[in-house]
């Protein structure tokens, strides 16, 4: 339902890597098309509907059964967007249409379908309507299964029905929620916030109601749902205005309008125009809130029957009897009174009959003015509305004191005005924590004193001087909240947009890393069609293709070294569509950049500024901003060169001089194939004796195979070996291994009574720097890369040259040392470490910098006290166990695991991190191995940490 501003950025590069035209690619393309329109619908309206036009030719592709969810699903994508910019009628038709088309197992569509339904009416102001679609949302979401969907739906409810009832709303809701479940959705929980923070405000603790809001605005903005993240500001923004903290109110209602403003929906825009025109009006800028509130009233007409639009009402009543408008402060009001009866709201009736009936009595119609202030304090009484009865009442009074009317019966007060005063005290008297305005005693006070009861006048007035002083004290406490409120928001902003930044980083790395991984997965596809041509022309057709669908390639052509090896032509060249001519230069031009790549046998990425002219530019070709060319390499010998040309600046990052370095090398070994084919051709169409250079031709093919080979065996950065080698030559070491040793079943010995040969076990060493990550973000991928280089070189001054030295992946590194003895182990890790501690790597700038590594390490044979020996894939897998262990000792540390037991559940590891965690808070480490009834190595018990610098022993 709701997606996270990191999960969309992960789609958006898996959809980007995806080239294929096979049934599961198209699958699989339009489920993240969908997908990522279904998420962007609020985020970016407008890419969302490219992606759903996108999508549409897939549609058409797919059976009508499995096509008709996500037709459903785009139905929704454009409902909502016609719902958020006015268009009613239109947004529920597609919403009942896409009702429809969800058939009865996708109750999660049908679940959305009646959410946007829900929200359609409460635009329109049918509360019935709305409360019958979320309830059928509700139900929908319980039948799925989905607890998101079913504590979002909950929440909205029971946010409906404390704008209903506030006592009504708490009674039925307030037990459903827990905010702080540690598995709830972050969307669910700005929901359930939401509802939290307006019950704080209408209950008047606004401190707490703005926490609330802020946090579900946060979440709101995280989660793609902006419409609401806007409306949170206009309503984080009144509570700052209920705390007379109008500076910040209006910085909330700016950002709200700021966010509402560009996405042009007469809701949102609305709400924002009038919620700050009423922070003004608040402030005395009645010009300038007038304007706003009459853009807003024309911005929202289309939704005149919905509760903002009421609310709009309110604020431009209030705004008109403050200018003594009367007239059109009786015409506000008289709307707003028709629009809450139709929404089923009773505090907009009850301000509505107050305002038309103050409006009425300064018309001089003061019969009509008492009816509607009568029928205002009636409705207050039926909904036990304490506040609006005080409003009432103090209404009624105001209009007896203006005018002559006949006096209330019965009535035990000396007149009519000291009568509802009174009333309105006893009301005032029943709120718990309630202070009386002051200018409510001041009018009890001018009434006493107008019959001439001074005693008592004075007593009130002296009252009314308190309730000032309450009211002042109260009004510093809420700007020091206030103040609190925007200091606590500040930081929080400050260290949710550090995480936040983070968080975008990690899954900015993580989408990076799929893609190479999936280009490299793709590139491995293409080379073998690649290679699959035995003619030179069709190695060329596909090579272009290829560099067409994959690059930026206004300009491509490959260049091949003449027989002579003094020259080079274009064999193949097509720029923007066209096939370019055969050309013709020397190896030695100076002035040419594919004869410089030949000669020096490296790539050259040549960037030329838009405002500048291209250098050596061949006539009857296009000034190119972009040149990358790449030597065709086969082995040592050198083919010629590739070169692709954009139009663009910058149009070769990483990825693409990746792509374009792996096409090369396909094209090399597919042309040198061909030249290979031709000349067999030749030698058997002539029947000449020439199989002695055509057993030589098959000899450096097969010498060019095999320094493949070697090159998918080792790792380009480090030059060490990768894990394939590992693969393929570890068993053989394993094996010999074990021949070395006396089979003890055969022998009836038990596994515990195993004797070693000296001098013949494996040692598997995991080694990891500290820390690595740091590198590559203070310092670049560069600098990266010179400390992975410089590691391998100090690896293989500890190790011999029959040892195995693994990249492993990353900064994790292998070992697999020979016929090494165990107990010269621990001195092998120590050099290990010693030897990264000991010296500073360099920097390509020149920065020294200090790292360490942390070491784990496990014997093969491994020899537990269980009746089998353990394969040598476990143990690494303990060696691993044991460099975790390092690591959470404080790293810069080595750590060997001498006996384990495979168990599942609750096994030694985990209670070896359990006594270490408690060895460690105590400062010690402890040896363990007799904890958990092994054998123990020699040596001392304990040791302090830190006495002995890198050793931890489990």
């Amino acid at each position: 339902m709701f997606a996270l501003d990191e999960e969309l950025a992960v789609w958006e590069a898996q959809l980007g890597v995806l080239h294929g035209s096979s049934r599961l690619d198209l699958q699989v393309r339009l489920d993240l098309l969908v997908r990522l329109a279904w998420h962007l619908r609020q985020r970016n309206p407008a890419r969302a509907r490219s992606l759903a036009l996108e999508a549409a030719p897939l549609l058409a592709q797919l059976p009508d059964s499995a096509r008709a969810p996500y037709a459903a699903r785009l139905m929704l994508v454009d409902g909502e967007a016609r719902w958020l910019f006015g268009e009613l009628d239109a947004a529920r038709a597609l919403a009942e249409q896409a009702l429809r088309r969800f058939d009865a197992h996708d109750a999660a569509g049908r679940a959305d379908a009646h959410w946007l339904l829900a929200w359609i009416e409460v635009d329109r102001g049918n509360s019935i309507d709305s409360d019958y679609a979320l309830a059928a949302a509700a139900a929908a979401a319980r039948h799925a299964g989905d607890r998101l969907r079913i504590d979002v739906f909950d929440a909205a409810a029971a946010l409906f029905a404390v704008f209903r009832d506030l006592h009504s709303a708490d009674a039925r809701w307030g037990g459903r929620f827990d905010a702080d479940a540690a598995d709830l959705h972050p969307a669910a929980r700005g929901w359930i916030d939401d509802y939290a923070g307006t019950t704080a405000f209408q209950a008047s603790d606004f401190g707490a109601a703005i926490r609330l809001l802020i946090r579900s605005f946060e979440t709101a903005m995280a989660t793609g749902q902006l419409r609401r993240a806007i409306n949170l500001a206009t309503n984080i923004g009144n509570g700052f205005t209920s705390l007379n903290a109008h500076h910040a109110a209006l910085e909330w209602m700016q950002r709200g309008l700021d966010l509402a403003r560009p996405t042009g929906w007469p809701m949102s825009v609305g709400l924002g125009l009038m919620q700050t025109a009423e922070t003004l009006r608040q402030l005395g800028q009645h010009q300038a809130a007038q304007q706003l509130l009459h853009e807003a009233l024309a911005t929202m007409a289309p939704l005149a029957g919905s509760r903002a639009y009421a609310i709009a009402l309110e604020y431009q009543g209030d705004l008109a009897l403050d200018d003594g408008d009367y007239a059109a402060a009786l015409d506000s009001f008289g709307r707003l009174e028709v629009r809450g009866e139709a929404l089923g709201q009773a505090d907009f009736q009850s301000g509505a009959r107050r305002g038309q009936a103050h409006a009425l009595s300064q018309l001089d119609r003061p019969q009509e003015a008492l009816a509607m202030a009568g029928a205002a304090l009636a409705l207050a009484r039926e909904h036990g509305d304490a506040y609006n009865q005080i409003a009432a009442l103090k209404v009624l009074a105001e209009i007896h004191a203006r005018h002559r009317l006949p006096d209330p019966a019965p009535m035990v007060a000396a007149n009519a005005a000291l009568h509802y005063l009174q009333q309105a005290m006893a009301v005032a008297a029943t709120i718990d924590g309630y202070t009386v305005p002051g200018a409510l005693f001041d009018a009890l006070a001018r009434e006493y004193a107008g019959v001439g009861d001074y005693a008592r006048a004075y007593e009130v007035a002296l009252r009314s001087g308190a309730a000032r002083e309450t009211t002042h004290s109260k009004e510093a406490t809420n700007r020091a909240i206030a103040m609190q409120v925007q200091y606590q928001t500040a930081r929080a902003h400050t260290e949710g947009e550090h995480h936040r930044q983070l968080a975008a980083a990690e899954a900015l790395r993580a989408a990076a890393l799929q893609q190479i991984s999936a280009t490299l997965e793709h590139l491995s596809a293409i080379g073998q069609e690649i290679t699959a041509h035995l003619d030179a022309a069709a190695v060329f057709r596909t090579l272009d293709r290829h560099v067409h669908g994959l690059l930026d390639a206004t300009h491509f052509s490959v260049f091949l070294i003449d027989a002579a090896g003094a020259s080079m032509h274009r064999a193949f060249g097509i720029e923007a569509g066209k096939k370019l001519p055969a050309s013709r230069f020397l190896l030695s031009d100076p002035h040419a950049n594919s004869a410089r790549c030949v000669r020096e046998q490296r790539e050259i990425l040549v960037e030329i500024a838009a405002d500048d002219c291209t250098p050596n530019l061949i006539p009857g070709t296009l000034p190119t901003l972009s040149l990358l060319f790449a030597p065709l390499l086969v082995g040592e010998r050198v083919l010629g060169a590739m070169t692709v040309q954009s139009l663009l600046p910058g149009a070769y990052g990483e990825r693409e001089r990746l792509i374009f370095r792996t096409l090369c090398a396909y094209g090399a070994i597919a042309l040198d194939n061909a030249s290979a084919y031709r000349q067999v051709a030749a030698t058997l169409r002539a029947l000449s004796a020439t199989q002695a250079q055509l057993l030589e031709k098959n000899l450096e093919l097969e010498q060019a195979y095999q320094a493949l080979e070697e090159v998918s065996l080792t790792d380009q950065l480090t030059g060490l070996r990768n894990r394939r080698f590992f693969l393929q030559h570890v068993d053989a070491d394993v094996a010999m291994s074990l021949r070395r040793y006396d089979d003890p079943l055969r022998q009836g010995q038990g596994a515990g009574e195993r004797e070693t040969a000296p001098g013949r076990d494996l040692v598997f060493f995991m080694v990891d720097l500290d820390h690595f990550k740091e590198v590559n973000d203070r310092h670049g991928h560069a600098a990266g890369d010179a400390v992975l280089i410089q590691m391998q070189e100090r690896l293989r001054e500890v190790f011999r040259e029959s040892d195995y030295l693994i990249r492993w992946g990353g900064e994790e590194f292998l070992v697999l040392a020979r016929a090494t003895h165990r107990d010269e182990a621990k001195a092998v890790a120590e050099r290990i470490r010693h030897a990264v501690a000991a010296r500073h790597f360099v920097l390509p700038d020149g920065t020294r910098l200090h790292k360490t590594c942390s070491i784990g390490f496990a014997c093969f044979p491994f020899l537990p006290s269980a009746p089998r020996l353990l394969s040598w894939s476990e143990v690494v897998e303990l060696a691993d166990q044991g460099l975790y262990l390092a690591k959470r000792a404080g790293r810069d540390a080595w750590a060997a695991v001498y006996g384990t037991e495979r168990t599942r559940g609750d096994g030694l590891f985990a209670r070896l991190m359990h006594h270490l965690d408690a060895a460690l808070a105590d400062g010690e480490v402890t040896l363990l191995a007799s904890v958990a009834g092994l054998p123990v190595p020699a040596g001392p018990k304990k040791r302090r940490l830190g006495l002995a610098p890198g050793e931890v022993t489990s």
